[in-house]
């Protein structure tokens, strides 16, 4: 079940949302909402869920109650050992035993269909991030095991993020009673992800498979280039789309989620791609894994180590294949790049070349995430930069129609902050003025009020284009 569904918009959420406000074990409500949303679409693997957060709990719980240091950090990696054995067996055995038989042929490997638990990625980083900050000190540790289930199986987060770490929740779910103060910015969020999500992303999805899966001899430079700029605006309104899906639905619950984009093709560097793109992950490898490794403090040698880690695993994280690995180790050598000196340079450049090469390096990068192998990555790659023109490019023009063509333009300009300049300019209303108890890290001060009329008609168009298509696949929900 997608957030972008009939059932779910008009079946299960209101369902659930009536269940919620009327039990008096919020927890419990929670918890039981939750399961259900995730066994609607993975069934058995409930089980394999629930045993991780079983293990993570009284694991933690141990960690709390030993003063041995030694033996603190003995538990942890241990539950992160656990953790990340159940990841590596379901997202990455497959890749591995290929990849040996491929180097060993003589001892053939059994490679086992892969089969992903959905969401294996994003619970395994919120489990571990947990017993971390447990281990640090960092988080008081729940001792009630329903309320970190509820945390762990939240279906707001659950299936694809934003991470969410249990220091940014506590508090709110030990509240003794559900917070209404949000529900109108809850619902406007929810409009806003499902229209990004319905309305472009969707809209423009049929350019990039069209593109990316023509056989590459009959792909002309400009169908390739038509091809990378829809699937650049699509995943980004796909998953820009449901973060903010999932934050409106957690302010309908009484919960502030992390912000997880904040324009990233406006960025004028890669080093500033990053922290707009996907930040609760971004945020994840800085503190969880760079950091820890020693960041930059102690020379130029292992800054560029510990780069190259993070993105190797950024990489690794995305998918099994050795695309993605490509994909992150590129980003990670242009931020090696920007900076030991190519940052510098930026600096003293317009600011509109430094716009366009930020964009352009994001779209030859996309073209590895996109690809079905490296091979056809660097085909396609070729492609765009030789011109090519074959006769083959009139099916692709034949996707090209009013409605992709309005797609793209309207994707495109709002990739850009315009519509909150538009309504700045405007003086709309904010949402609600700041409040003490909203966490600084979504600062309603930047969230305007979206006219009634324009969220209503965005509501029903996108409900309309959802009930009268099958097309409507969630990109991340496969890593």
């Amino acid at each position: 079940m997608v957030f972008s569904s009939v059932i779910f918009i008009f079946y299960f959420l209101p369902v659930f949302l009536i269940g919620y406000y009327v039990s008096g074990w919020r927890a419990g409500a929670l918890l039981a909402g939750s399961a259900a949303f995730y066994v609607w679409g993975e069934g058995v693997y409930v089980l394999l869920l629930l045993g991780l957060i079983g293990l993570n709990y009284l694991g933690s719980l141990w960690i709390d109650a030993t003063s041995d240091r030694r033996r603190r950090l003995t538990i942890l990696i241990a539950l992160a050992a656990c953790d990340f054995a159940v990841l590596g067996f379901f997202k990455y055995s497959e890749f591995i035993a290929h990849n040996l038989n491929a180097v060993l042929p003589h001892a053939p490997i059994p490679e086992r269909p892969e089969r992903l638990p959905l969401g294996i990625s994003f619970f395994t980083f919120q489990l571990v991030s947990y017993v971390v900050d447990v281990h640090r000190r960092a988080v008081k540790t729940e001792r009630d095991i329903v309320r970190f289930a509820a945390y762990i199986l939240m279906f707001p987060h659950l299936i694809a993020g934003p991470i969410v770490r249990y220091a940014d929740i506590r508090d709110e779910m030990h509240a003794d009673r559900r917070r209404t103060s949000h529900l109108g910015l809850g619902v406007q969020y929810f409009i806003v992800g499902l229209c990004q999500k319905v309305l472009v992303a969707n809209t423009v999805a049929p350019l990039a498979d069209h593109a990316f899966g023509l056989d590459m001899a009959h792909l002309g430079t400009g169908a390739a280039w038509l091809g990378i700029w829809a699937y650049t605006l699509q995943i980004y309104f796909d998953f820009c789309g449901y973060s903010n899906m999932a934050i409106g639905l957690a302010f309908l619950l009484g919960f502030t989620f992390p912000k997880n984009f904040d324009y990233p093709y406006v960025a004028q560097s890669i080093t500033e791609f990053w922290r707009r793109w996907h930040m609760s992950l971004s945020s994840w490898f800085r503190d969880y894994v760079y950091i820890p490794l020693g960041g930059n403090r102690h020379g130029l040698a292992r800054t560029v180590r510990n780069l190259l880690v993070v993105f190797f695993l950024t990489g690794l994280w995305h998918g099994a294949a050795w695309r993605f690995i490509v994909w992150g180790l590129y980003h990670g050598a242009f931020l090696m790049l920007e900076r030991f000196g190519l940052g510098r340079l930026l600096d003293r450049a317009p600011r509109v070349l430094r716009h366009l090469y930020a964009v352009l390096v994001v779209m030859v990068g996309w073209v590895f995430f996109r690809a079905d192998s490296l091979p056809l990555a660097l085909d396609y790659l070729g492609r765009m930069i030789r011109p090519i023109s074959v006769p083959a490019d009139i099916p692709l023009i034949l996707l090209v129609n009013a409605q992709s063509m309005t797609a793209l333009a309207a994707g495109t300009l709002l990739a850009a902050p315009l519509l909150p300049a538009l309504l700045e300019r405007l003086r709309a209303p904010r949402a609600e003025q700041p409040r003490p108890d909203l966490p600084a890290r979504l600062d309603t001060r930047s969230v305007h009020a979206m006219p009634v009329p324009l969220l209503a008609a965005g509501f029903v168009v996108s409900v309309a284009l959802l009930a009268s298509s099958s097309l409507n696949p969630f990109l991340y929900f496969r890593f």
